[in-house]
């Protein structure tokens, strides 16, 4: 009876609840990674690092990324979509405790290690999880729903760790048990979640040899939205790492939620930008992402050199949907020039080059400030903005005539 029971509870979780299930999923662990977010600031006065330590402790993230899309990229396609989102979770939710109980930046190297190894993993699985579970198979439907919640996750965890560790006391230390409590919900819900892979294999199926190209014949077409990916990624990389410290020392903004708010504002116009555009042509969006890189770029320096908090707001805004059309469009294009038997070669490559941006920049920025002013840092990562985009838009117009 028993065995029935739990049967027809995965059945259930199988039918109306599926999709929301997987997109919660993919929310919680995209959350993992801003919950730091509005804490960077109080880990380095408690801890006493640089501005350097700062930022590297922000793109160690990467490597987890790196690590999940080289080596365990197509593991849900051998070993089942659940499996492969119940391991990421089990990732996530070790990062988290590793986080609460952190006391030196080497512990949190190694969480943010796990956060972006949980996600690279389930952030995929997720994605062809959702598109299997659509009645009709609509891929382009699915990608919508995945790179929405992905931004909404973002958006709340910077949102709700800043308001946590502002008014609430263990600043560094709740966040983490509210998020392990919202990690163990999931997790339960995924593990009653229906199966989409029909024959699962065991583990010692899986691939674990890394395959990235580019064919000759696509590499010029492929520079557009490779350089667009790596600076939509740029601009969320650059809020999530270092707005909070110009927020203190340039804006004279010390409040933590403000901080968590201000990333809440880009991945909220984001995610409602990936729907509100979804039909825009794939090569349009991603145009228009690398013109609203330029006025971003400028509006972030003009908000420190100011001081402006008004124009920060408005810079917020700008990359945010700079961010969100690059990386739609950037994927959307890369999924249209790719040959049907090297597809999942040439986005992997795209996605290095989403990796890359969200992280080189930052740790730029970061090694900039420190023998530089900020603003001197700033100049710099808006000039490799614009110049890149610039490069980027020469190349995408020559495509399209």
């Amino acid at each position: 009876m028993a065995l029935r029971d739990l049967a027809q509870t995965h059945d259930d979780a199988g039918g109306d609840l599926a999709i929301p299930t997987v997109a919660a999923m993919i929310a919680v662990l995209f959350a993992g990674s801003t919950v730091l977010t509005p804490l960077y600031i109080v880990y380095k006065q408690q801890f006493g690092f640089s501005q350097i330590t700062l930022t590297l402790i922000y793109a160690v993230y990467v490597v987890g990324n790196l690590g999940a899309l080289l080596v365990f990229g197509g593991v849900s396609d051998v070993v089942g979509r659940r499996p492969a989102a119940l391991a990421a979770m089990i990732v996530a939710i070790v990062s988290a405790l590793v986080f609460l109980f952190a006391g030196n930046v080497v512990a949190l190297d190694v969480a943010r290690v796990l956060s972006g190894l949980g996600i690279g993993v389930g952030a995929g699985t997720g994605t062809a999880w959702i598109a299997e579970l659509l009645p009709d198979a609509d891929k382009s439907r699915a990608s919508v729903i995945a790179t929405s919640t992905n931004f909404l996750g973002l958006g709340f965890g910077a949102l709700v760790s800043g308001l946590l560790a502002q008014y609430e006391p263990w600043p560094l230390r709740l966040v983490f048990i509210v998020y392990l409590a919202a990690l163990g919900v999931v997790t339960i819900l995924v593990w009653r979640t229906r199966e989409t892979v029909t024959k699962p294999s065991g583990l010692g199926q899986v691939s674990m040899r890394p395959r990235l190209s580019v064919p000759a014949r696509i590499r010029s077409r492929f520079v557009a939205p490779a350089v667009t990916g790596f600076g939509a990624m740029a601009l969320v990389g650059f809020y999530a790492a270092v707005a909070p410290s110009i927020l203190a020392q340039q804006l004279h903004e010390t409040n933590h939620a403000i901080a968590g708010a201000l990333f809440f504002e880009l991945a909220m116009i984001a995610a409602l930008s990936i729907v509100a555009l979804a039909r825009m042509q794939s090569s349009t969006a991603m145009l228009a992402a690398l013109a609203l890189m330029i006025p971003s770029a400028v509006l972030v320096v003009a908000a420190q050199m100011l001081a402006s908090m008004a124009l920060m707001i408005a810079a917020t805004a700008c990359c945010g949907v700079a961010a969100a059309l690059g990386y739609r469009g950037g994927l959307q294009v890369v999924n249209e020039i790719a040959p049907r038997d090297r597809r999942a070669e040439v986005v992997s490559s795209f996605f290095i080059c989403c990796f890359v941006g969200n992280a080189l920049p930052v740790i730029g920025i970061g090694v900039v400030s420190t023998y530089a002013s900020p603003v001197v840092a700033s100049l710099a990562f808006a000039a490799m903005i614009i110049a890149f985009a610039l490069v980027a838009l020469g190349f995408g117009l020559r495509q399209r005539r």
